[in-house]
């Protein structure tokens, strides 16, 4: 007959031990203030009856679970998408360097009541410390009232004037330079006919990247055509999308085109080769944000780079500062981009 094992408890423990049961706790929460012989025996009895402290009363006592929550509001296929894997990975490899586990999920729609309980419940049932959210609208209610319940919250891409509460945590690309670079160098290639595929305008970088867009084209004394300026998002497929329903307009080309990142402009590059046009033979394009197959694409795609790796690596590490309460102010940084001259433009 097979008895049932029984569990031993921080009270046992400390009995076999010889010391208070405030001594084990302190023991398992490493604190310094334990002489090393108790550290060592106490150590050594919980190994040998593998004690595991119980997550969910440390939960109820007011212990962190060592726990970030990643977040991509994403409808699309997240695996078979290079960077949204190394964005995970890297959150991964940062919070274990810091001795955290990451508890990642992937939010279908954001306007799913279901799916958005699901989420704030992981918070509110104390599974996590804090959260990391990828892909979110520049205004994302649920997200909002999260912060504003005090949990520990960082957003990649986001821009609300008067918020900054001191557990919202920021990490946005500077559009503006990224788009004044772009601008310059099609500019010194002699373009003056210039357009530009949008991204999502509920978020964030969709509207700053159209600013910037606008500001450098200005800022070079370069007429603005508002019918290049096309609607698009930030997909392969969007891309493709908003360059087909232009050429279907028999509308006249410019002589380059800024896309919203480098996925929209494969798409557009796709729809440009079905449609007979050479790139840059015919049209010159940029992109936005390095992807990893952008020097491998034919022709290779000249485009604004971002170090995505360390990006992440910064709002890991200064999530857990916030968790860990060494750092209680609101937090927001820029990541540079710089530009990347591959094959896709060419001088006219």
């Amino acid at each position: 007959m097979l008895l049932k094992k029984t569990e031993i408890n921080s009270t046992e423990i400390a009995k076999l031990a010889g010391v208070s049961r405030s001594t084990v706790s302190r023991v398992i929460n490493n604190y310094s203030n334990v002489p090393p012989e108790t550290r060592d025996k106490v150590l050594r009895i919980i190994e040998e009856h593998h004690y595991v402290p119980n997550a969910s009363a440390q939960v109820l006592a007011g212990k962190r679970t060592r726990t970030i929550g990643l977040f991509m509001i994403e409808a699309g296929h997240v695996s078979s998408d290079i960077l949204s894997n190394m964005l995970i990975a890297s959150v991964i490899e940062n919070a274990s360097s810091h001795g955290y586990y990451v508890l990642t999920h992937i939010i279908r729609d954001a306007n799913n009541v279901e799916s958005v309980r699901g989420v704030k419940d992981i918070f509110y049932q104390r599974r996590i410390d804090g959260g990391i959210f990828i892909g979110a609208a520049n205004e994302e209610p649920f997200i909002e009232k999260l912060i504003e319940n005090g949990y520990q919250v960082a957003v990649v891409d986001q821009g609300l004037p008067g918020r900054s509460e001191p557990n919202r945590i920021i990490a946005n690309f500077d559009n503006s330079s990224g788009m004044m670079q772009a601008i310059e160098y099609l500019a010194s290639l002699r373009h003056r006919e210039i357009g530009l595929i949008c991204g999502d305008m509920r978020r964030y970088s969709g509207p700053s990247k159209l600013e910037g867009f606008r500001m450098a084209m200005e800022h070079y004394r370069l007429p603005i055509r508002e019918e290049w300026i096309l609607p698009g998002g930030f997909s392969e497929e969007s891309g493709y999308e908003a360059m087909t329903l232009f050429l279907e307009r028999e509308a006249t080309l410019p002589t380059a085109m800024v896309m919203a990142n480098d996925s929209v402009a494969f798409g557009a590059m796709r729809a440009l080769q079905e449609g007979g046009i050479e790139v840059p033979g015919d049209l010159s394009v940029i992109g936005f944000d390095d992807h990893a197959l952008s020097s491998r694409f034919q022709p290779a795609l000249t485009t604004l780079g971002i170090d995505f790796g360390a990006m992440m690596g910064k709002l890991t590490a200064t999530l857990i500062e916030h968790i860990e309460e060494r750092s209680t102010e609101f937090t927001r940084f820029t990541v540079d981009l710089n530009l990347i001259a591959r094959d896709s433009c060419k001088k006219i």
